[in-house]
């Protein structure tokens, strides 16, 4: 029987990650249990808020060893928005933080505009509100929004992504232009939230809960 397990650290809107997994057609468990995903045909790892706490909090709560071996196993995994960041190498939110280091690349922060710059230069920090995804190959991503649709953002920091071959998507954002997903295998992980980017992410959602079948 299908069971995907929503991770609860301490960090996110979980619920409403839930329920919009539980609209895409999944059965969905909330669960602050580390060994709730030993049995899950699927496992969500969302998150909002500083990426050093969320691995101290992963740390802390038992999660690292079975998440590496969920992902080793090549399982169906989501992350999503610090779900997505915590994947790579380190980050300089409030200084040098390594992360699982399961994907190569960096998580930097966006620089924040100039004074001087005009008014259509400038690029808000945070990243926040509708912006577009550009497909850079086929992918299950790509197959369940196609090129060009648009997402929901909320982000300080972006995923600067040294594995060309594991990008899904970008977007830009002022002068940066970031990796806005990734997949691998059965991996994927967007920056993107979504449970709040309407008719696209339910059909991204939609997507991963078939591949947890």
């Amino acid at each position: 029987m299908q069971r995907i397990v929503v991770v609860d650290y301490g960090s996110g809107n979980l619920r409403s990650v839930a329920k919009a997994l539980e609209r895409a057609g999944g059965t969905v468990e909330v669960s602050s249990a580390p060994g709730a995903i030993e049995a899950a045909s699927g496992v969500v790892l969302p998150g909002v808020g500083a990426f050093r706490a969320a691995m101290e909090n992963l740390s802390a709560g038992g999660w690292t060893a079975g998440l590496r071996a969920h992902l080793a196993a090549d399982r169906p995994f989501l992350g999503i928005c610090l779900g997505l960041q915590l994947l790579f190498d380190d980050s300089e939110e409030f200084g040098f933080t390594q992360g699982f280091g399961l994907v190569r690349g960096h998580v930097r922060a966006f620089p924040h505009p100039s004074s001087a710059a005009t008014d259509t230069e400038r690029a808000k920090v945070p990243h926040m509100g509708w912006n577009q995804l550009t497909a850079t190959r086929r992918s299950m991503v790509s197959e369940a929004i196609g090129d060009g649709a648009w997402a929901y953002f909320v982000h300080s920091f972006y995923v600067d992504c040294l594995e060309p071959d594991v990008i899904a998507t970008t977007t830009r954002h002022g002068d940066v232009s970031f990796t806005s997903s990734i997949e691998r295998g059965r991996l994927i992980a967007c920056q993107f939230h979504p449970e709040k980017s309407q008719s696209v992410g339910l059909d991204l959602l939609a997507k991963f809960v078939e591949s947890c079948q």
